[in-house]
């Protein structure tokens, strides 16, 4: 279907739209909050959710947050828009509030199991804003890894296709997911690539010096991961 419209209204439209599709992970992560101190399991609720056909269940996926060069840019520039004309938009600071407050909370999770982050090594699993992509602009990943390098951790990375990142010379590049989490601390899932998601889990605890493993994308299976005896912390789950 084709719609003819001015062009103010087309790029309206494109804003909106973007806008709307950051708006459901903001709210899902949002209900995934809740969701960890009331005892339920966000993924089943997004599931329910999104079963809903006015609401469907595309974008409705808990994690870290959203990233890459649209969702934010579109988003800024609307709110830009709305303040130049001077059009409060309390809902679109929230999509990109409940955004940075994902970011900030997998750093406060593992400050709070570990301690200390200061010459603790912390392995992260993924770069890329989204999987099948090298891109790594707004990468939620990116803003963590900075953080925990601020903080004083050692900090070492893998992605499949994410080979240098020139914007943090003190991050360190493995060659598998493996080296990466050698006599790690925590291994912090980032990125959902599904190699990740098949990764073995008794490998992991092989690997590590520590126990804790952060999903930020909730794609690993909690069980197999204790199995293994190490802790398990994912975004709105129970485990």
């Amino acid at each position: 279907r084709i719609i003819r419209t001015d062009h103010t209204t087309a790029e309206m439209i494109k804003y909106a739209s973007n806008a709307f599709l950051a708006g459901k992970i903001s709210f899902i992560n949002e209900i995934a909050r809740i969701c960890e101190h009331v005892g339920s399991d966000v993924l089943t609720v997004s599931e329910a959710v999104g079963l809903d056909p006015r609401i469907g269940p595309h974008f409705l996926a808990a994690g870290v947050g959203w990233g890459g060069s649209c969702f934010g840019k579109d988003l800024q520039a609307l709110m830009a828009t709305a303040r130049d004309h001077h059009v409060e938009v309390p809902m679109l600071r929230s999509i990109a509030d409940v955004n940075e407050m994902q970011r900030a909370d997998i750093v406060r999770r593992l400050h709070e199991r570990l301690e200390t982050l200061q010459g603790r090594r912390i392995a992260l699993l993924g770069l890329a804003f989204t999987p099948g992509t090298d891109d790594t602009r707004d990468s939620p990943a990116l803003t963590v890894a900075d953080r925990l390098l601020a903080a004083g951790a050692d900090v070492v990375a893998f992605d499949p296709m994410v080979k240098v990142v020139d914007e943090l010379p003190g991050l360190v590049m493995a060659d598998d997911p493996y080296s990466a989490m050698r006599d790690s601390a925590a291994v912090v899932l980032l990125t959902d690539w599904p190699e990740f998601a098949n990764i073995d889990p008794i490998a992991m605890a092989h690997s590590m010096s520590g126990r804790l493993i952060v999903d930020g994308r909730n794609i690993l299976d909690p069980d197999e991961i204790t199995a293994a005896g190490l802790d398990y912390i994912g975004i709105g789950r129970q485990k």
